[in-house]
């Protein structure tokens, strides 16, 4: 078999490097044969579509950097592409390592194919929701759609270079027969799940994505697409965290992790949502298990349901906790998140505190350029050295208008002024301070 039809999986298992692994490798300051190795047992994926020419590749996975993924996309009423690429552009200006596009109004073939061809980052989405969309512009129900438009939506997001997919394909009936009956508040939350689940009950069939799922694979196999474990039965409220709707659903995709490794598809698991602080340990590393070591990506998670309108700090406590415990891939969360469509500014906050919990997390598990960033910027903080400290800044836009915005004139800044602790400390060091006799 040609390395041209080979995913990156196959490749590595037949000692193949390419391109993608060489970048990965020199990003992540680690040797080509690391990746490999990760990339080969399935602990590690790198989401590229054979029809995206990707300049910036991301390895996803164990013993690498914390990645953060933006969602960005139109809904009913608000479809604009120039806005779209805007959120793309402030997303990768942020830090964003990948882009979902999660569109439901518009053009949706058209947008996805643009954010495509503009993204020097992996893309991924959420095929289920072109049949969904398509239903209700042809004025039926959302769930009205052929059992064919499943994989046909696969197929054709495919065909637009999308490197990674969500198939919520875990939510089968056995487990949806025990939902009606369960104890949860928030039934399902997640619009994919739902939408399957509907799509389920109406025609009392299985889930077509669990029931064609060799089908799929084929398609991933043939692009090199990354799949993505949908979890449609995560909780959305802290007090429905840990239930076994979610666990059941986790066991049906532990199978599915191995059917696709055995045809070389790379994948990945979503997990929990909405989690208290004190279960995301339990969650992450049952995730991690279950899953055979498969690259988590993780929807926040949020330990409260009161954050409302400030939901990026909600999920970057989560976020940092869990990637400290095993979670590769954060998906992140806007201010935005339960109340509105996410506009361009909450697509940058929502990057920005996503990426400080990743590089929370990333000095925490010590990982060595990460801990080589911190040594640096204490050394541009003794030296007050602010252009250093800017460079080396997760993101120093904000931190720059603020000390323009409230300027000192010596050493040091307005916070502190001529008290400034580390001044003080600095003079008695270099003897501008002397002692009485």
């Amino acid at each position: 078999m040609s390395d041209r039809f080979m995913t990156q999986m196959q490749m590595a298992r037949n000692n193949i490097v390419s391109e993608e692994m060489r970048i990965c490798a020199l990003g992540e300051g680690v040797p080509v044969e690391v990746i490999m190795e990760k990339l080969a047992n399935g602990q590690a994926v790198i989401p590229k579509n054979r029809l995206h020419n990707i300049s910036k590749p991301k390895v996803i996975g164990s013993n690498f950097s914390v990645k953060v993924n933006a969602n960005i996309g139109t809904s009913f009423g608000y479809s604009s592409l120039k806005e779209e690429l805007e959120k793309l552009n402030v997303a990768l200006s942020a830090g964003a390592d990948s882009v979902m596009v999660l569109s439901t109004w518009g053009n949706l073939s058209e947008m996805r194919r643009i954010i495509v061809e503009n993204s020097p980052v992996p893309v991924g989405s959420v095929p289920i929701y072109d049949s969904a969309v398509k239903a209700y512009e042809e004025g039926k129900n959302v769930i009205d759609f052929s059992e064919k438009d499943f994989i046909d939506m696969v197929y054709a997001h495919a065909k637009d270079g999308i490197d990674f997919m969500t198939i919520h394909v875990g939510i089968t009936k056995d487990v949806l027969k025990k939902l009606k009956d369960s104890k949860r508040i928030l039934k399902i939350v997640s619009r994919g799940g739902a939408i399957i689940a509907g799509w389920m009950i109406k025609n009392n069939r299985e889930n077509p994505f669990y029931e064609h799922f060799d089908e799929i694979l084929d398609i991933a196999a043939e692009f090199d697409i990354t799949l993505s474990l949908g979890d449609g039965m995560r909780p959305g409220a802290v007090v429905d965290a840990t239930d076994p709707q979610q666990l059941e659903e986790l066991f049906v995709m532990s199978q599915l992790v191995d059917r696709a490794r055995e045809k070389g598809v790379q994948v990945m698991l979503e997990g929990p949502g909405h989690v208290p602080l004190n279960e995301i340990e339990t969650n992450v590393k049952l995730m991690k298990k279950i899953g055979k070591g498969a690259p988590i990506f993780l929807l926040g998670p949020l330990p409260t349901d009161r954050g409302v309108g400030h939901d990026h700090i909600v999920s970057a406590v989560g976020a940092a906790f869990a990637a400290y415990h095993g979670c590769d891939f954060i998906c992140y969360v806007t201010p935005a998140e339960h109340v509105a469509l996410p506009d361009v500014e909450d697509v940058k906050y929502g990057v920005i505190a996503s990426k400080i919990a990743a590089v929370i997390a990333d000095v925490a598990r010590g990982n060595k350029k990460a801990l080589e960033l911190e040594h640096q910027m204490a050394l541009a903080r003794a030296r007050f050295d602010w252009n250093k400290m800017f460079e080396l800044a997760i993101h120093s836009e904000d931190a720059k208008k603020k000390l323009k915005s409230r300027p000192y004139e010596s050493e040091g800044c307005s916070m502190c002024g001529p008290f400034c602790a580390i001044k003080v400390t600095k003079d008695f060091s270099e003897g501008k301070i002397t002692v009485m006799m």
